[in-house]
């Protein structure tokens, strides 16, 4: 009801300015474009506001997580990308969205986190026609589960795969992007199923992580490294809760 209401708000008032994510769903879907489908515009439009809500409140925190827990365990990757900050930013401001495209290394810490800690190693998909795959016989209806933890860990991709080494994607893997591109890393997955809120949630968590970084030091309680142990489910998350200790350094 909550998104029926809000998809009601928007059609009555339509505006070409101060358009938000539903506006845009609208113009671009209208029961014209979705004639030929199972579903109409309108259930298209609530499924998919309502997929990003609910699948980013859970995932993008979960990311954050793990990447300042690699940092507090890796501190000479936390000190580069602070030294980075502080070179391409500066200490006399806050950091602007505008200024991630110039955090090369910040970016590359953001695909380690992912690529070690995929937000949901396992992804479900259903066949919709029988076909075969690496030499098996798959039949319609079968659903298969994608097992992206494996896949990011694989040796024969990746060199030293258990360990955090966001520099790899400076140099081995720079062509690299998590955009379904790249097979060896796609956390948001790839092709037309893929992740709809998968820019959304790169612009928030490389702004959020870059804040962070920019305005505090982190440290742990007595300076005790972080516990990684992951906790079963269908999102990856940490077993035990992050306890951090920040200081504010900007003026």
């Amino acid at each position: 009801h909550i998104i029926q209401r809000w998809l009601d708000e928007h059609k009555q008032k339509r505006s070409k300015d101060d358009q938000d994510f539903m506006d845009v769903m609208l113009q671009v879907l209208d029961h014209e474009a979705t004639k030929d489908c199972n579903y109409d515009a309108d259930t298209i439009n609530k499924a998919t506001c309502l997929m990003m809500i609910a699948g980013g409140s859970d995932t993008t925190p979960t990311t954050l997580t793990w990447a300042i827990s690699l940092l507090l365990n890796n501190p000479h990757v936390l000190r580069r990308a602070q030294d980075e900050l502080a070179t391409k930013v500066g200490r006399d401001r806050h950091i602007d969205e505008s200024d991630i495209h110039r955090l090369v290394y910040l970016q590359a810490i953001v695909k380690e986190t992912l690529r070690l800690y995929p937000a949901a190693p396992l992804i479900p998909r259903e066949f919709n026609k029988d076909c075969i795959i690496g030499g098996y016989y798959i039949l319609s209806g079968t659903r298969l589960m994608v097992n992206l933890h494996k896949i990011f860990r694989d040796p024969q991709i990746w060199e030293d795969p258990l360990e955090f080494k966001p520099e790899r994607f400076l140099t081995t893997h720079k062509d690299v992007d998590i955009k379904g591109n790249h097979f060896e890393l796609i956390p948001f997955v790839a092709g037309r199923r893929m992740c709809p809120g998968a820019s959304f949630a790169l612009k928030v968590v490389h702004l959020a992580l870059a804040s962070v970084l920019h305005a505090f030091e982190l440290s742990t309680p007595s300076d005790a490294p972080v516990d990684m142990s992951e906790r079963f489910g269908l999102t990856s998350m940490k077993a035990e809760p992050l306890e951090v200790l920040i200081a504010p350094t900007l003026p």
